[in-house]
């Protein structure tokens, strides 16, 4: 048993090493060859591990949560969270791609462009910063004269619209989301023949909204 522990914790830890050394594109965008990698090193991972009974499953799953707490512990040191977790990396600087930072982190020139794209940004001199984070993630910040307009940037003031909650779904009444808002069934079903609807089969969807308590009703029709 102690030799099975053993292998488990080290191929666990060896394994994340081995995610860690790839680089954060693994993480963000997962490409075939990605894919195929990590899917192979995880085969290749569980080869030494002969599970004997039911046992040996149990110890195993306890001792592979035990060992990610430590992991999750251990990273919110400082000194060791750049090397378990990693640090951001910067990849455009007021507008220009640092081209190091790109091919230190293993990603593509055609990744980033793809990624700024998605975000809304395909001019690249339009971008403040776009940072590579840990977990793979890309972080852009324009620059501010292609920040979006806001009610808040020109001072106007908005009002709530509210939620809608939905109190009626495929015929069946969400008492649970009625109690939310204060109202009874009996309350939803006048309100509801107030709009002509007597049959509750016939409703697809009804949402009533959280401040002025508005009836929306959809047949799905």
């Amino acid at each position: 048993m102690l030799i099975f522990i053993g292998k488990l914790v080290f191929l666990f830890i060896f394994l994340v090493i081995i995610i860690r050394f790839l680089g954060k594109s693994v993480l963000a965008q997962l490409t075939p060859h990605d894919f195929m990698t990590i899917v192979f090193l995880s085969y290749l991972s569980f080869q030494p591990l002969k599970v004997d009974g039911i046992m040996e499953t149990i110890v195993g799953i306890i001792v592979i949560s035990i060992v990610h707490v430590l992991i999750s512990r251990l990273s919110l040191l400082q000194w060791l969270n750049k090397f378990i977790i990693g640090q951001p990396t910067i990849l455009i600087k007021h507008g220009k791609i640092i081209k190091s930072n790109l091919k230190n982190s293993r990603y593509s020139l055609n990744e980033l462009l793809s990624a700024i794209r998605s975000a809304g940004y395909p001019y690249i001199q339009n971008i403040e910063y776009a940072i590579l984070e840990p977990n793979g993630q890309l972080s852009i910040l324009p620059k501010p004269d292609m920040i979006a307009i806001t009610p808040k940037l020109l001072n106007i003031k908005t009002e709530y619209e509210g939620l809608p909650i939905a109190v009626v779904i495929e015929g069946k009444i969400k008492h649970k989301n009625l109690s939310l808002i204060n109202k009874t069934e009996q309350w939803l079903i006048n309100e509801l023949k107030l709009k002509g609807f007597c049959n509750l089969d016939d409703i697809f969807y009804a949402a009533v909204n959280d401040t002025d308590y508005s009836l929306i009703v959809d047949t799905g029709k």
